[in-house]
């Protein structure tokens, strides 16, 4: 076994030794898992000589070279774009929509990976049958040797508990006995994919026993101090409580991308409409931010619950509530609706009218992601002069400023920025429509990002800034341009949204109305590894496999125990649905 590393500098081999170094005990683990059935192989051998033992060997030697080799060149191909150990994400994904998984890379790329990963198995397989050659034991008819021969392989296959357990102590093994540096890269190369892969798999359904940092009663203590499902004090930003409502689902857009100029459009709906100064993204991947943003519910760290529609149907959502209040819905994507089980999770909450990739014509979905964003808007906008009975829900999500970022549209040098100066000329362009329709002056036009954002490139998930994301809401029903400092999260829209509409929210504990007075106000997020809480003045980002703060500012050392019990109580919650 070999621990992954991603270091590319001589300067580094100090680190690189200590990488492998702390490493060894998750590969020994996987090496004491792999071993249990040559181990067992090889008692029966004593005892026979049938060529299908060989044959048992053989087929093992190329089970486990294809599975090694798979995760771990995976594991190398995804650390650029998902900057953290392998887990059962990524498969949740290709397994829901195998070309989405993998739109985010080109064609080349992706023969050359599976070349490298065939041209490895097959040395692996290599190298392992002739490993098998050197120890294969030759039977003999001498009982007593064989009983004695027998014996002893069983005592050394019984020790492999030691390995597989990280030792003798009552602990066992984890991820987190990898850790060791402040440089969160050395600490994910020192993890064993394969490890890191199966234990996501392994612990994904217990939600009840994952992070369990207190006791019951001190956790509901904390926790009943954090939710506040009141509308007590609220300041009333809309001129009207049945406006139609417009909410854009922004692909990978944060305040360091406005920062740069490259959405001007945006800037200029933040100084005419109402602008969230303090919103931060509640996790890294759309199906989490969608939760989060139409049901006001936390992401975690370590599952997708889109993944299990079972739970997902037993949420409340913003689509439930609007339908019951008389609204009309609609949900326009240029992607795979079905991708990470978006379309059960959508119908589920009320979303039948769905506009998706395969609603346009072949030649419109030729990019990587499916319809170019500006496509997507036109059909939204062609749809807005229907004369509905009933106000309006509807939810667009973009898609076009994704990685690899290749847009039909190219006005600026970096193909990023470029990519996120595309969707925000059709920001532009959309709101001129609405504003040319009949439509403006009832309508409410909400813009946040699905999670935080992807610029700048080398940015990691340990700096704040990464979290920090924007959300506007403009259009006619607004009462004026001002902003807003309170500090919340993607899952606190639904609760101020429903607020300001005089619905009740009270089902949505974890969603808090950020223009309320009630307190208190924070936002958290999550991440594989990590979870982030944030107020005024202070943060904190806590890394959860070594259990300690990996970044602070302020005043922070109260914001540990409530982003704890935060995160208990979340998974309680999950357990119970």
């Amino acid at each position: 076994m070999f621990t992954a590393l991603y270091c590319n500098d001589t300067e580094y081999f100090t680190d690189c030794t200590k990488v492998i170094y702390h490493g060894l005990s998750l590969d020994f683990t996987i090496a004491g898992y792999l071993m249990i059935i040559p181990a067992l192989l090889l008692v029966v051998s004593i005892w026979s000589d049938s060529k299908y033992l060989k044959k048992a060997f053989t087929i093992y030697n190329g089970i486990t070279a294809s599975l090694l080799i798979t995760i771990f060149c995976l594991n190398i191909i995804l650390y650029k774009f998902w900057r953290f150990p392998l887990d059962s994400t990524p498969l949740f994904y290709f397994l829901s929509s195998p070309k989405d998984a993998i739109s985010s890379v080109s064609l080349g790329f992706v023969a050359i990976g599976l070349l490298v990963t065939f041209v490895f198995i097959y040395m692996t397989y290599l190298f392992l049958n002739k490993c098998h050659s050197l120890i294969a034991i030759t039977p003999t008819y001498n009982n007593k040797k064989k009983i004695i021969s027998t014996v002893i392989l069983i005592i050394f296959t019984g020790l492999l508990i030691i390995p597989i357990r990280g030792g003798i102590t009552v602990s066992t093994q984890n991820t987190g006995t990898a850790y060791f540096s402040e440089k969160m890269e050395l600490n994910h190369a020192a993890v064993n994919p394969a490890f890191s892969l199966f234990e996501s798999i392994i612990k994904e359904n217990d939600f009840a026993g994952q992070y369990r940092f207190m006791d019951n009663q001190e956790a509901n203590r904390i926790m009943n101090g954090l939710i506040n499902t009141s509308d007590k004090g609220m300041k009333t930003i809309l001129s009207t409580k049945r406006p139609d409502i417009y909410i854009v689902i922004l692909e990978s857009f944060s305040d360091s991308v406005m920062k740069t100029g490259a959405t001007p459009q945006l800037a200029k709906l933040a100084k005419e409409g109402i602008y969230f100064e303090n919103m931060h993204a509640n996790s890294f991947r759309t199906d989490r931010g969608t939760l989060a943003i139409l049901s006001g519910y936390p992401a975690q760290p370590t599952m997708s619950l889109m993944k299990y529609p079972k739970k997902t149907n037993t949420l409340p959502s913003i689509g439930k509530k609007l339908a019951q209040a008389g609204y009309g819905l609609k949900y326009f994507y240029g992607g795979d609706a079905d991708f990470t089980n978006m379309r059960s999770y959508l119908v589920s909450m009320d979303f039948t009218d769905i506009t998706s990739d395969i609603n346009f014509p072949v030649k419109d979905r030729l990019s990587k992601w499916g319809v170019p964003d500006h496509l997507v808007f036109q059909r939204m906008e062609e749809e807005l002069t229907e004369q509905d009975k009933k106000p309006r829900l509807w939810v667009l999500q973009t898609s076009s400023s994704h990685e690899p970022f290749d847009v039909p549209y190219h006005k600026l040098n970096n193909k990023v920025l470029n990519a996120f100066n595309y969707t925000d000329d059709c920001i532009g362009k959309f709101v001129t429509a609405l504003k040319k329709s009949q439509k403006w002056d009832n309508a409410l036009v909400i813009f946040i990002p699905d999670h935080l954002g992807c610029y700048p490139e080398t940015i990691d998930n340990f700096h704040i800034y990464r979290y920090e994301i924007p959300m506007i809401w403009t259009g006619g029903a607004i009462t004026g341009h001002q902003k807003i400092e309170t500090y919340g999260s993607q899952q606190d829209i639904a609760a101020t949204l429903l607020g300001q509409l005089s619905i009740d929210h009270s089902d949505m504990k974890f969603s808090k109305n950020m223009l309320a007075t009630s307190k208190p106000h924070f936002a958290f997020f999550t991440v594989p590894d990590a979870w982030g809480m944030a107020k005024k003045d202070k943060y904190v980002i806590f890394n959860n496999k070594n259990e300690k703060v990996v970044t602070k500012s302020g005043n922070y050392k109260s914001l540990v125990p409530q982003g704890k019990a935060y995160l208990q109580k979340l998974y309680d919650d999950i357990a119970a649905r």
